[in-house]
């Protein structure tokens, strides 16, 4: 498991260069639907910029885990599906909590039977609105940082 905890210099690179990358992917599918609200961009951009750069460390150790000593193209799938999922996974996560946030004002007492029903609700309604609004907003660029990813990882010593 040591070997494969990638260097600190990889993976905070790794995890600013990937956050521009999401960032921008979700920023020109926004320029391209002509949002007319400024701080609704920002908001949107940092979101998906604060999903990729967390996801990044945790898909980059996994998928290096299940590629050692393996073949440049098990490399190219492990780091395309585990970044991927840890991508999609944060950035949901920090949808929900955005999600949960702004509707918290409205919910019964905390730790109630009732709150956590709402939570429960809330939570699984934030993603759902995720997976059908939010993951257009990696398409086209987000998925060719992806692939673009995939042949930078097939490169590294595994």
């Amino acid at each position: 498991m040591r070997l494969a905890l990638p260097t600190l210099p990889t993976a905070l690179f790794g995890a600013l260069t990937w956050a521009f990358l999401m960032g921008t992917s979700a920023f020109a599918k926004l320029w391209m639907a002509e949002w007319q609200t400024p701080g609704g961009i920002v908001t949107v951009v940092l979101l998906f910029a604060a999903g990729a750069a967390l996801a990044f460390p945790l898909g980059l150790y996994t998928a290096r885990l299940i590629s050692l000593g393996r073949s440049g193209e098990v490399a190219f799938a492990a780091l395309f599906a585990c970044l991927l999922a840890a991508t999609l996974g944060f950035t949901a996560g920090l949808y929900v909590l955005q999600y949960r946030s702004y509707y918290a004002e409205w919910h019964g007492t905390p730790f109630s039977v009732r709150w956590f029903l709402q939570f429960a609700f809330t939570s699984a309604g934030a993603l759902y609105q995720f997976a059908i609004l939010g993951i257009r907003f990696y398409f086209p660029l987000g998925f060719i940082a992806l692939f673009a990813a995939g042949l930078w990882f097939v490169r590294q010593p595994r």
